[in-house]
């Protein structure tokens, strides 16, 4: 009667389970966050070409009246822009949630 197998006996089980991320627990770790650290600059440096070249375009399009160019040019600038601020509140994000998931 004793063994501990029973309803409810994996809500102690999993009561007993601890996680606390750490990326340089494992081989590589460093490597890892320097390869997402470098990934995360060369895409902000992407994006911001990608809103001067959308100016331009924007530019040009209403420089020659061209109604077509201009949202186009708006566009790629607002996705450039919208782009950039994802990629610089994600890891705000992840480490709200994680945080949010560690109370559950």
């Amino acid at each position: 009667m004793g063994t501990g197998v029973g309803p409810g006996s994996w809500l102690v089980l999993v009561a007993q389970v601890r996680v606390s991320p750490d990326p340089g627990a494992l081989p590589g770790g460093a490597q890892l966050q320097q390869i997402v650290n470098g990934l995360a600059g060369l895409s902000l440096i992407a994006l911001a070409g990608a809103a001067i070249a959308g100016a331009v375009w924007w530019a040009v399009g209403a420089a020659g009246s061209h109604p077509a160019s201009i949202m186009n040019g708006k566009r790629m600038v607002l996705v450039a822009v919208v782009a950039a601020l994802v990629v610089g509140a994600t890891p705000a994000l992840i480490n709200f949630f994680r945080a949010l998931g560690g109370q559950l």
